[in-house]
């Protein structure tokens, strides 16, 4: 028989959005998949002709999420186009800032983005709150939020969401699907860091606020440096920074490494997280400034999964095309010298699978021509995984002193090999590490700023830009969900040309004109699906990136008209 197309649209819990097509055969294992992005914005061409000292405050406006990684980028990309070098006050200042936004992003990602891929919530209604409180114990010697008290509070709580029929965050879900694996107790436990997650997310967003002037969009960043000055220099706000980082620092040791080291134990089996995954380059690149030359992470590229080689990242080497791309331009290009002219190109009638698994007609992509808004970025032709993966694998690969230790003493306690990492379960852990080791490290910085702030109290290099000249110059390095890059040129005194280059668009991507699949699409492809009607694994896959399509897609049509109009018709399955 033949395939059977099958459309997700939206995937929700995710930033943007993302619609993802699958041919399955008979036995429910999938032989296509098509990523799509189903959004269009218009940063990249916004800032055109503007004075290049806004870019950043224009380029944080690309995500609602990672607003500061943008902000940063475009600051810094217009410093080094400029020859700027910020003061080591502001670089650690801007270090502090960043290690905020990793722990709060990677703590939501997991508990409230894509735990629910993980954890059963109605199962957990008939766990034994005393049991799961001792079981609690297996994975840490100091849980948090797992008394017996807070559990069958949490239970009850949950209950009655149940019975009163709003369950709010946790509706429409695949609940009892055969590939969750955790027992009813082990649901509870991360239901209870699922809510305590809420409220250390909270704080951590007060973290970046303390020298951001607020969050999300912080402010306080310029080129040059950072206009904070008169918040380092007050004790009682350094002593909050230090009081906000420890409480998150405590939440990531104590419930966060301790759940991950839970579904490693428990879904070692399940094929959905642990296959092996299908594109097996990584590359990322030093991130978390520590000292005056010293980095957290590390910078590098890995080829076909060999550790034994960390190859140095060549700038030049790295170009987007738009073959199977709604833009008119298909050539790969530099991002120096990249287009982002429209071209879309619709959708075709075909049948696909419906919500009770019959055969609907529906309008999908054309595989064969053009099909997402998202480019292909390639480095030396190659698709690129980015991430906490791949920043974890090339830190470990290059034998850094702090982040070999956490990832031998998770895979010592989870039992698992090595190779157990190139997985969506590796995934997942190695964004956990990334947090652990900011959450270990991170004071470094905090240290050090204050050792220095005794000596020198610099914040910001002047500068001047001459009119009569060009500059060209990028920032890259590595924000919670990989690589990011922007390109900047700048003419007359105004920006000529921008592009970035998001960690979403190089995991998201399109296949290529050579034939090259990117990291979503490949690693969907021989994945089995036990149910088409309730796709979980698709979304379990998919979710271990952590989207951000709204930073993958930056073109608009100036002339402000209509270049496509979207309807998710009835017959599209909706997932949480």
């Amino acid at each position: 028989m033949a395939n059977k197309r099958v459309v997700i649209d939206p995937i929700t819990r995710i930033e943007g959005h993302l619609r993802i097509e699958v041919e399955v055969d008979d036995n429910n294992v999938i032989q296509k998949a098509y990523s799509t992005a189903t959004l269009w914005r218009g940063l990249e061409t916004i800032v055109k002709n503007r004075d290049p000292r806004d870019a950043g405050f224009l380029m944080q406006r690309i995500c609602g999420v990672c607003t500061f990684s943008h902000y940063r980028a475009g600051i810094e990309a217009v410093e080094d186009a400029l020859g700027i070098i910020p003061p080591l006050n502001a670089k650690l200042t801007r270090t502090l800032m960043n290690q905020a936004l990793f722990m709060h992003d990677h703590v939501v990602h997991f508990y409230h983005l894509h735990g629910l891929d993980w954890v059963d919530v109605v199962s957990a209604l008939d766990a034994n709150p005393a049991k799961a409180s001792k079981e609690a114990f297996k994975y840490t010697d100091l849980p948090i939020a797992t008394g017996e008290d807070e559990l069958k509070a949490v239970k009850t709580r949950v209950k009655e969401f149940v019975q009163r029929g709003q369950l709010g965050p946790f509706a429409n879900a695949y609940w009892g699907h055969k590939t969750y694996r955790f027992t009813p107790e082990q649901n509870l436990i991360l239901l209870s860091h699922y809510l305590k997650a809420l409220e250390v997310q909270r704080d951590l967003a007060k973290l970046m606020a303390l020298f951001g002037g607020k969050q999300p969009h912080p402010q306080s960043l310029t080129v040059g440096g950072v206009t904070c000055v008169m918040d380092l220099l007050d004790p009682s706000r350094m002593g909050e920074y230090l009081t906000l980082f420890k409480k998150g620092a405590e939440f990531i040791e104590r419930a966060y490494s301790a759940d991950v080291l839970m579904a490693a134990d428990v879904y070692k089996d399940e094929a959905s997280v642990t296959s092996k995954a299908a594109v097996m380059n990584f590359m990322s690149h030093q991130s978390m400034q520590l000292g005056r030359n010293e980095h957290l992470f590390d910078a590098g590229i890995i080829l076909n999964g060999d550790l034994t080689q960390v190859h140095e990242v060549n700038e030049d080497l790295i170009t987007e095309e738009a073959t199977h791309a709604w833009y008119s331009d298909n050539e790969p290009l530099h991002p120096y010298d990249g287009k982002t002219n429209p071209n879309y190109t619709g959708m075709k009638a075909m049948k696909t699978v419906g919500a009770n698994g019959e055969m609907v007609d529906s309008k999908v992509i054309d595989e064969k021509g053009k099909y997402t808004w998202i480019k292909s970025p390639r480095y030396d032709g190659k698709a690129m995984e980015v991430g906490p993966l791949s920043s974890i694998l090339i830190s470990y690969a290059k034998g850094n002193k702090r982040i070999v230790p956490l990832v031998d003493a998770f895979l010592k306690k989870s039992g698992l090999p090595l190779e157990a990492l190139f997985s969506t379960l590796g995934r997942t852990a190695a964004r956990m590490i990334q947090a652990q080791a900011i959450a270990k490290h991170g004071l470094e910085t905090f240290n050090n700023l204050i050792e220095n702030l005794k000596v020198d109290q610099e914040t910001y290099s002047s500068y001047k830009i001459d009119q009569d000249k060009e500059y060209k110059g990028r920032f890259i390095g590595d924000v919670p969900r990989g690589m990011l890059s922007h390109w900047i040129r700048i003419k007359n005194g105004v920006v000529e040309n921008y592009q970035a280059v998001v960690p979403s668009t190089w995991n998201a991507g399109p296949v290529d004109a050579n034939g090259v699949y990117g990291p979503y699409e490949a690693n969907l492809v021989g994945l089995k699906v036990q149910d088409i009607s309730q796709p979980l694994e698709i979304i379990r896959v998919i979710h271990s990136f952590d989207p951000c399509i709204a930073c993958a897609v930056h073109v608009m049509d100036t002339k402000g008209n209509d270049l496509g109009t979207y309807k998710v018709e009835h017959s599209f399955r909706k997932v949480c």
